[in-house]
């Protein structure tokens, strides 16, 4: 086994403004998990016997719990700094850190449940009683491990965006469950997440129920260094690989129970139940006998899967052979495999992968294996082979799973860029059409008026069209009553100059007398009246010689 470093550090008093600050970096928040500072009181290093110097005598460690339902039954201690609320308080220990590197012990304060038993997840949320003095920081208890973390970030909805802080943990003596510490933003959400999902159950299809508690504080007891972590920390979240604020379009920061964070909305992708980056995973169960429950000196039915122990215990695992004539049986220890027929271990074959031949391991070589490791040249390399290999595509299998993430990743940013451009655009294009709008709307106004004013005109002109159509048709009547008055006239005319004509020429030829001439000498000329006047004609007097 490794060495064990444990190193232990006094109680210390949180608050939820202390939780985690934004700007901490996540090696402090992986390190410390809330800042260890009280500004109320002093502290004093923990040993037997020693009291505060502010008068308040150090937490008693209440025992520790068997089950889920015996941490409502561990009262906290009355001396305890943050006991004094008006609701009941209780103390449960938990724990966070990988058990092989890390691992940081410490014990929270939670309000009691003073809900009335009566009430369900569907009773109204005046039944609810909220404790008095609560603060914006619960504890979600009893989740079990097969929901992932992205089940829980889309078990919690929408108020996954209220979250500043999530951190998981396990509570001591309670190894198929983990829980859930949650700061939310405001206390008015952290009362409706309450409300919601307190006695509420995890799925319709499953018995396991949602406990949620207000936490009062929480205390880091002791932290223990088994070994360097080969991780480093960053400021960056190593899904998207950008800075690990408290942002509420990402939904704040999870830390898993290996005190690695991420963003709420990176992890919630991440469908597996380990750790993006060390694969630790939280749900690592104890292989026992399938009957008695022993631990040790295990086989495994390699036809069926069985489990049980050895013929040095109870013996299930040869009652298993004798019942079912499985004959071959893998020792969990060792490795090896048992063959009840032939009562011995079988031979195996391993193939080396420097030259490809097959090594026999014989039965005295798997004793002198399982007992001191101490085998030969050819069996020894393709072993160390054999876990290269196995490193080797367990990293590429790491490392191409994290180079897809971070395409999708990436492909998603590139999707968010051009919808933004696209959206840029569309933006542009409309306020360069708003702009336009008012000059083309006057034009459209200028296009109306004249419209309007040459409708207005051919109107009128249709108007007078008529009117003159009307005058210039009494015109050309006029005209043709004129013209035939004329022509009428100049016909009289000519039959009176026919006339005269006719009477100078008969005078001409028959010689004049003495009369006529003395009345043409005496005679004188009228003129016509006008074609308008149609009186009669008028003729002269002649005057007496």
């Amino acid at each position: 086994m490794m060495p064990t470093n444990s190193r232990s550090t006094a109680h210390h008093t949180v608050t939820p403004d202390h939780f985690t600050s934004p700007r901490a970096e996540p090696s402090q928040r992986s390190n410390c998990f809330i800042a260890f500072v009280s500004r109320n009181c002093q502290r004093s290093a923990m040993s037997a016997g020693s009291t505060s110097t502010s008068g308040l005598d150090p937490i008693a460690f209440p025992p520790t719990p068997t089950s889920i339902s015996d941490l409502t039954s561990i009262p906290s201690s009355s001396s305890s700094p943050l006991s004094s609320s008006a609701a009941p308080t209780e103390a449960v220990l938990f724990s966070s850190g990988n058990p092989r590197i890390e691992e940081t012990r410490g014990v929270m304060h939670l309000y009691r449940d003073i809900t009335p038993s009566s009430s369900t997840s569907t009773s109204t949320s005046s039944s609810v009683i909220l404790p008095i003095g609560r603060k914006p920081l619960v504890c979600v208890l009893a989740v079990p491990n097969h929901m992932t973390y992205a089940d829980f970030c889309k078990f919690c909805g929408s108020f996954i965006q209220h979250m500043l802080e999530m951190r998981i943990v396990r509570i001591d003596g309670v190894d198929e469950q983990y829980s859930v510490i949650i700061r939310f933003d405001e206390q008015s959400f952290t009362d409706d997440f309450y409300k919601h999902f307190n006695r509420k159950r995890f799925s319709s299809l499953e018995e396991d129920i949602c406990c949620v508690r207000y936490t009062v504080d929480v205390q880091q007891t002791e932290s223990i260094e088994r070994a360097q972590s080969s991780v480093s920390s960053s400021a960056d979240c190593p899904v998207c690989l950008e800075r690990l604020d408290q942002d509420k379009d990402s939904g704040g920061i999870l830390t898993t129970i290996c005190n690695h964070s991420f963003h709420c909305s990176c992890i919630s992708k991440w469908t597996d139940s380990s750790c993006p980056v060390c694969r630790y995973c939280q749900q690592q169960a104890e292989s026992t006998c399938s009957i008695c429950g022993q631990s040790e000196n295990l086989w495994l039915c390699v036809i069926c899967g069985f489990v049980g122990c050895g013929r040095y215990k109870e013996g299930h695992a040869v009652r298993h052979w004798k019942e079912t004539q499985h004959c071959y049986s893998l020792e969990l220890e060792t490795q090896r495999v048992w063959d009840y027929v032939g009562d011995n271990y079988v031979h195996r074959l391993i193939q080396s992968k420097t030259d490809g031949k097959l090594v026999e391991i014989s039965g005295d070589q798997q004793d002198e294996i399982s007992r001191t490791c101490d085998c030969d040249e050819d069996l020894s390399e393709a072993l160390l082979n054999s876990k290269v290999e196995a490193i080797v595509e367990e990293y590429n299998n790491l490392l191409t799973s994290q180079l897809e993430n971070q395409r999708k990743h990436f492909e998603s940013l590139l999707l968010e860029i051009k919808e933004g451009n696209d959206k840029e655009i569309d933006e542009a294009v409309e306020k360069a059409l708003h702009a336009k709008l008012p000059k083309l709307q006057l034009k459209l106004n200028k296009a109306i008026e004249e419209k309007t004013f040459l409708e207005e005109i051919n109107k009128n002109l249709l108007e007078n069209q008529e009117m003159w159509e009307e005058k210039i048709g009494k015109a050309e009547k006029r005209e043709q009553i004129s013209t035939r008055l004329k022509d009428l006239k100049i016909k009289q005319l000519e039959e009176q100059l026919s006339a005269l004509i006719a009477q100078i020429e008969s005078v001409t030829t028959d010689g004049p007398t003495n009369s006529a001439v003395s009345e043409i000498k005496n005679a004188t000329v009228i003129t016509l009246p006008s074609a308008n006047n149609n009186t009669g004609e008028t003729s002269g007097k002649e005057e007496g010689n």
